[in-house]
Parts: structure tokens; sequence; C-alpha cells
């Protein structure tokens, strides 16, 4: 048991000093990793989801593209280059900070009603 809590706590560091590393080689390291991470959170959650309920349910990857891509729409200013509607309110750009978008970027049934 002793034995099983060193290796975790071991590993548990290399992960914290991983981006550290790659930050040293350069950006593209890190963000290779974040993609990397990213997949293996998406794994995981499908993992508990058809593990737990015993069906395959790839909503849950819609629910991540569709989160993803309200994030792209919000956080840039293709929002008002797409859409002229939007440009007539917002003539500057709708430029959404990173903690507003978040919340709106989660599905509609993961909501608290």
């Amino acid at each position: 048991m002793k034995n099983k809590l060193v290796v975790f706590l071991i590993a548990a560091l290399a992960l914290l000093l991983l981006p550290l590393l790659a930050q040293s080689v350069g950006n593209f390291w890190v963000r290779m990793l974040d993609f990397a991470l990213l997949y293996v959170l998406l794994a995981l959650g499908l993992n508990i989801v058809v593990g737990y309920a015993g069906l395959l349910d790839l909503g849950y990857v819609a629910f991540y593209a569709v989160g993803a891509y309200m994030f792209g729409l919000l956080a840039s200013p293709h929002l008002t280059d797409t859409f002229s509607g939007i440009k007539a309110i917002f003539p500057n750009g709708l430029h959404t900070p990173f903690w507003v978008v978040i919340p709106l970027g989660r599905p509609w049934p993961a909501w608290p009603v």
C-alpha cells in the first residue's frame, strides 16, 4: 500500500513538472501536451459514460464540439466578420472574456435548472 502511494506521488510530481520542462524546449510542445491531455480527458469521460451506463453515447463528443465552436466564435473577432447583424450592434467587435465564454460554452442540459 505504501509503495503505491510513493509511485502516485512521483507520478503527480512528474506531471506537475512536465509543462515546465516542455516550455524550455518551446511552446509547440506545451500545446501538444495540452491537446494530448484534452483528448485523454475526453476519452476518460467517454469511458465513464460507456462503462457505467453500458451504452455508447456519442452525444458527449457533440457537446464538446458545440462548446469549442461557441468558444471560438465568442472569443475571437471572427464573430463580427461572419454575422453582419452582430457587427451592427458591436461595431468594435465582441471580445468576450474567457470567464464569460466558459459557462456559455457548456451544453444546455448540464446547466442547473
